[in-house]
């Protein structure tokens, strides 16, 4: 058996070494003997310093070859056609498309809202890959497999600082490249996605109380995603409070405090710069008006509000987003941990967790902090759910990676008889098999990027070719992808119809009900008077869409009183005044949809 001094020499970085702040790491090698199963058990399961070299380096790589994996099956969707986007970033990068066109989209509200609302950090990264030459849209399809190694980087790294078994930063590692994968937040790369690479980092430095790092990516944070500075926040205050001996102290020695000032100074000062940030299409929505809308009742559009206490609280936009937090169903083992943590005689591997395990106690009370605090300030910290959802997922990754290791650590002293050998490696493998490929056993579109295919081509060159400074008015749900893939200005769009700040929202619902009207009423003056009183140039109408089962079955149109109108219209065979002129005044159509020209429209009522 090699000497303590012989194996410590093998360890990398991401192993703790010990420090006066921390206990040293203990693992009780008298049982290890040269037997291939207890070189294996050692190379799978032995804690710094016992770990060679060798294992970390295998476990560490194959963490990236998995999340090089997914990434890979995403660039695949991103690319399996000629117009590809992703759902969410219509909303979020569309209007990015003016880095290379300074001329786009001129006085558009939806892309001055966009514009408005998006991250200085997030905005800039795209502004400089448009200098350079590469697109916005393409940026948003090579950046998801790129933020995914960076997380599972930083992922294996705080594993290994909680607990500096490789196989566990696997482990972690993987069920949280599946959770991101099995999900559309990554994928998206829009400022959510940024979360995951920008705060683990964040963690793996402030474990290492390494202040100039740790304070980088706080302020890098702040400038990609803002609202998660404050889970930041409060991580940093718990760590003036200790609980030792039952009782509650403060821990106010210098160096302690040396690294919370300069970093709550930090992220005291982004928060107080996104606090004084006015909107230029403010007030937020105040929860007592949001109540009123339909947009946020059931069915609605951004749904909040709903009457089953247990949906409320603990799915949707305003829960904590459970069933994300337990994707995969392997995050659930995690809550095994704190009872494995009290029988340390039993599971020999709970002595080598390190201390600063409470480091995920604490994110899991700033989350619930955050998310109450977000509840009681409805809608100005924006959704509850993305304090929990994002915190929660990351804990429950380790928890459950932590708990796994110390399991199979377990089930392998178990089978040390040939029987029990059989048994536990056949209890092994079928582990591996399901752990390894869950998401493909589970799901027929893994990963899961919510791609939209632009299947209208014919369409975007036509509208291309006219002038940017075009408006279209179309309540058809090809609207939603004209802004990217036509780069024209649509007057309103159901991907567009995102309610919080009531200063765009209070525009867009009014266009959205004038445009109901105009496209239904029997009466041609309304139709003449939404053209000229709105400067709509082209109006897409998708051939069908007189008909009553055309709105009826529309969740989005649905809610409006000039709907109801509209529907009771065609019902009662009232026909549309647009309607005469679908054929007289297209100027381009499809075998679904006429483009009917503003000016054709007026001359025909001279």
């Amino acid at each position: 058996m090699a000497d303590a001094s012989t194996v410590t020499s093998d360890r990398l970085e991401f192993e703790i070494n010990p420090s006066p702040r921390f206990k040293p790491l203990s693992f009780r090698t008298s049982s290890i003997s040269p037997t291939f199963p207890n070189r294996l058990h050692r190379f799978c399961m032995a804690p710094a310093p016992y770990t060679p070299k060798s294992a970390v380096i295998f476990w560490f790589s194959l963490s990236l070859t998995i999340a090089a994996v997914y990434g890979i099956g995403g660039l695949q969707q991103a690319f399996s056609a000629d117009l590809v986007v992703q759902d969410d970033a219509r909303q979020h990068v569309f209007w990015m498309q003016r880095f290379l066109e300074p001329g786009l989209f001129p006085n558009d509200l939806i892309a001055d809202y966009f514009q408005s609302v998006a991250p200085a950090g997030y905005a800039l990264f795209y502004r400089v890959m448009a200098a350079v030459g590469i697109a916005p849209l393409l940026v948003s399809k090579l950046l998801p497999p790129l933020l995914g190694l960076i997380t599972t980087v930083f992922c294996f790294g705080v594993t290994m600082e909680l607990f500096p078994v490789p196989i566990a930063g696997f482990i972690a590692s993987v069920l949280l490249n599946q959770s991101l994968w099995m999900q559309d937040g990554l994928i998206s790369a829009t400022p959510k996605a940024f979360v995951y690479p920008l705060f683990l980092p964040f963690l793996y430095y402030f474990l290492q109380r390494k202040i100039l790092a740790a304070g980088i990516f706080i302020a890098m944070l702040g400038l990609f995603y803002p609202q998660y500075v404050l889970i930041v926040l409060v991580i940093l205050l718990l760590q003036i409070i200790i609980y030792k001996a039952g009782k509650i102290q403060l821990n106010l020695t210098p160096e302690n405090l040396k690294f919370l000032n300069i970093n709550l100074i930090i992220a005291g000062f982004i928060l107080l710069v996104y606090a004084l940030t006015s909107s230029e299409f403010g007030p937020t929505i105040s929860a007592m008006e949001a109540r009123k809308l339909p947009e946020f009742l059931p069915g609605g559009r951004s749904q909040f509000f709903i009457d089953d206490p247990w949906a409320f609280w603990l799915h949707g936009r305003s829960g904590i987003a459970l069933s994300a937090i337990l994707t995969p169903v392997f995050m659930a083992l995690g809550f095994l941990l704190p009872i494995l943590l009290k029988f340390p005689k039993k599971f020999t591997l709970v002595p080598a967790i390190s201390s600063r395990i409470r480091i995920l106690l604490e994110i899991v009370i700033a989350a619930f902090l955050m998310f109450l605090a977000a509840h009681g300030l409805l809608f100005k910290l924006h959704l509850p759910s993305r304090y929990t959802q994002h915190s929660l997922r990351m804990v429950m990754a380790w928890a459950a990676a932590i708990a796994i290791t110390i399991l199979l650590d377990a089930l392998w002293r178990w089978g040390q008889s040939v029987p029990k050998k059989i048994t536990a490696g056949i209890i092994s493998t079928v582990l591996a098999i399901a752990f390894l490929f869950y998401p493909q056993l589970t799901m027929n579109n893994f990963p899961w990027t919510s791609y939209e295919r632009g299947e209208q081509l014919e369409l975007y060159a036509f509208l291309q070719q006219q002038p940017p400074d075009i408006l279209i008015a179309s309540l058809a749900e090809e609207a939603n992808n004209l802004p990217t893939f036509a780069h024209r200005s649509v007057f309103a769009a159901r991907e567009y119809a995102i309610p919080y700040h009531w200063g765009y929202y209070e525009q867009f619902r009014n266009r959205l009900q004038r445009m109901i009207q105009a496209q239904y009423s029997p009466n041609f003056r309304d139709v003449v008077d939404f053209l000229q009183e709105d400067g709509v140039d082209w109006w897409l109408i998708e051939k069908g869409a007189f008909t009553p089962g055309y709105l009826s079955y529309n969740r989005w149109l649905n809610p409006y009183a000039v709907t109801q109108e509209a529907i009771a219209n065609l019902e009662q065979g009232i026909q549309p005044a647009i309607a005469t002129l679908m054929t007289q005044c297209s100027g381009f159509e499809t075998a679904d949809f006429a483009v009917l020209s503003a000016d054709c429209i007026l001359k025909v009522q001279d």
